[in-house]
């Protein structure tokens, strides 16, 4: 088990940035790790992965402005989000996966989630 604390989240203008934080409880390198985010009314969905090779994965609507890296001295994962738009606004989660990053939603570990708003 790994307990997870995102931090980082607030409100942003269109076309801002913030910098959003995971902080885990023991050792990522053997897990794949993911930000996932959900906006009210709508199902969650995932935006970046990182896998144990440094592999990213991201969606297409963040493409090219969101950026995932990790700090494995830190066992902290970092969502780095540019050129916000309203339709980022959500709350935003990590998750993270011993091994293997699932293709579902079906992560073993989750945070509480911290929320983004970005007003147009």
């Amino acid at each position: 088990q790994v307990q997870l604390l995102e931090s980082g989240g607030g409100s942003v203008q269109a076309g801002g940035s913030l910098r959003l934080s995971c902080k885990a409880s023991r050792t990522i390198g053997d897990y794949c790790m993911g930000w996932f985010r959900q906006a009210p009314g709508k199902e969650r969905e995932e935006v970046a992965t990182i896998d144990r090779f440094a592999n990213r994965r991201y969606i297409d609507p963040v493409e090219g402005r969101f950026t995932t890296s990790i700090d494995n001295a830190k066992d902290t994962l970092f969502l780095q989000m540019n050129s916000l738009k309203p339709e980022d606004t959500a709350m935003y989660y990590c998750a993270a996966n011993f091994a293997r990053c699932p293709w579902n939603d079906d992560w073993e570990n989750w945070g509480q989630g911290t929320q983004v708003t970005v007003s147009s």
